[in-house]
């Protein structure tokens, strides 16, 4: 712990209205705490007078509390007297932590290095025969150039099996569309490149990067970990700058982000769970790499996914390999190995439709190959279900599923032929809802999730602050007698919560409604009770029809 002893931070902490609440022994009492440069310090002159004013109330949790600082404190005090030093600093205790860089990001390090042989792939020569008979049977008359980038192998591995399946006369020379080896075009080889095709195409009719080995891709999730990440309460700060959230939320966020372990976000829906997991994400850092396709035991597993990926551009986009040259290094002509790609940390978000066949890999027929599951995309990122309860499947099945993965890290998946595959469960796992925990989930279950955290409805000044916030984004400026309007009009009538969603949608709304009558958005009381009469639904109980249960 660290303590402030001077008189200037015991004026300070005075002068200042504003304090989290972790600065009392209970919220608006004993103040006794004082954030620095956001580090925390104890002020020792404070502590002594809410000490003494817990005694004289008799007042016994906060004698409690406040006595155990001022043992801390009176060791600190013995400590410095008896090393004989003089007493000149103003801080006792831990020093101050050193500055921290700006930037949220955290490298990794993991590049996956090009292969330069076929052993360095980790696939047997059996595994590229079939990919490149599929890969001339699909695109028609491909060149070796044009194989090798489909395939994301450079020439250097590939150019001795190409040369080999023509010897076995499975593929054979049907052009030449440039100079050199490269730029040969093939063909299938009747008989036996046409029979040899379809026993491929038999097998799966997987089209694409080749695959990389299961192992390799353990090692990568390992390498790329979340759990390295660390979060302060200055870089948290930067990440959540554009949303109005309080220091308290965000000395709850914090920690459980540190944690990678998992959260529940609970309350009123409207008031941002949502927007608080898509800029946790910025917290996490760097970009990572991932497999298009996994190969285990022989089966094919699609990783990539385009609408749950977000895919890195390089500067030279251009697949970062010299396909033309088949006598270059891969070092020099690669980035990395292009079986692999540039992602952003995921950040995957489902909601209602969230099914327990969704958790565990899916085969498809035609193809005969299988797709990732949902949390096997999400690894070194976040995976949020959102509106927990709400699912299609029982809440109860939901959290069962998640019980071994949450104390082991890692998920078990099964094959359509049985055989098992252990998975990494390396990312920070979401859990967001409107309803109360209690009713969804058993204390056992609750245990589990270490971080419970509850996000409240906004208070009027943060209220008045997303409404600047929002207007600002839209060049206009609030008016404060037009929001004080909408309070009297609007909400205090109703005794209408407010909400974090409120200013965005309503002034939507307004913008909206002043472009059908075509007119400026100003913050006439017009346009607000449009506005506002279109968004809120009248108290007013009305029977149009049958009486519908949600539960």
């Amino acid at each position: 712990m660290r303590f402030l002893i001077d008189e200037k931070s015991y004026l300070d902490l005075h002068k200042n209205k504003n304090h989290p609440t972790d600065c009392y022994v209970r919220n608006n009492e004993y103040l006794h705490h004082l954030y620095v440069d956001g580090v925390k310090y104890v002020v020792a002159r404070a502590l002594l007078d809410c000490l003494k004013k817990a005694e004289e109330a008799r007042d016994q949790e906060a004698m409690l509390h406040l006595s155990l600082h001022k043992k801390q404190l009176d060791q600190l005090l013995a400590e410095q007297k008896s090393s004989g030093a003089p007493l000149r600093s103003r801080i006792l205790g831990d020093p101050p932590p050193k500055e921290q860089t700006p930037s949220l990001l955290q490298s990794t390090g993991f590049i996956p290095p090009p292969p330069r042989t076929l052993e360095e792939t980790g696939l047997n020569r059996t595994l590229y025969f079939e990919l490149i008979l599929r890969t001339i049977y699909n695109l028609g008359r491909p060149t070796g150039s044009e194989v090798c980038r489909h395939l994301g192998v450079s020439y250097q591995v590939l150019g001795d099996i190409l040369a080999e399946m023509r010897a076995k006369d499975l593929i054979d020379i049907a052009g030449q569309s440039g100079v050199g080896e490269m730029n040969y075009e093939y063909i299938l080889k009747p008989p036996r490149g046409s029979q040899a095709a379809e026993d491929a195409l038999r097998k799966t009719e997987y089209l694409g990067r080749a695959p990389v080995p299961f192992s390799a891709y353990v090692k990568a999730v390992n390498a790329q970990t979340i759990y390295s990440l660390e979060v302060t309460r200055n870089n948290i700060r930067r990440a959540f700058e554009d949303l109005v959230i309080t220091d308290d939320v965000l000395s709850e966020i914090g920690p459980a982000v540190n944690s990678a372990a998992s959260i529940f976000l609970f309350g009123y829906a409207g008031n941002g769970k949502t927007s608080i997991a898509e800029r946790i994400t910025r917290l996490l850092g760097d970009e990572i790499y991932i497999p298009y396709t996994i190969e285990f035991e022989g089966q094919l597993i699609k990783l990539f996914d385009p609408i749950v990926h977000e895919r890195v551009a390089e500067e030279q986009d251009h697949e970062f390999m010299d396909f033309e040259n088949p006598f270059a290094s891969g070092e020099e002509t690669q980035k990395y190995d292009q079986r692999w790609v540039k992602i952003k940390r995921p950040t995957i978000i489902v909601g209602g439709e969230l099914t327990l066949s969704m958790l565990d890999l899916t085969y498809t027929q035609y193809g005969k190959f299988y797709e990732a599951p949902l949390q096997m995309k999400a690894n070194n990122g976040i995976f949020m279900i959102d509106d927990f309860g709400r699912q299609l499947v029982r809440p109860l099945d939901l959290l069962n599923r998640w019980i071994v993965p949450l104390e082991k890290r890692f998920d078990y998946l099964s094959t359509v032929t049985g055989n098992k595959l252990q998975i990494p469960f390396d990312m920070l796992l979401i859990f967001s809802t409107n309803l109360d925990p209690h009713q969804l989930a058993d204390e056992a279950f609750l245990r589990r999730i270490k971080y419970k955290i509850e996000i409240k409805d906004p208070d009027e000044n943060q209220w008045r602050e997303i409404w600047e916030l929002e207007c600002h984004q839209h060049g206009l400026t609030v008016e404060a007698k037009a929001l004080d309007y909408m309070l009297a009009r609007w909400y205090t009538p109703y005794q209408r919560p407010l909400r974090m969603c409120h200013p965005r949608d309503i002034l939507n709304q307004m913008i909206n409604i002043a472009a059908y009558n075509m007119e400026q958005v100003t913050f006439s009381p017009d346009l607000i009770d449009a506005a506002c009469h279109s968004y809120f639904i009248s108290q007013e109980e009305r029977r149009f029809a049958k009486t519908v249960s949600l539960s």
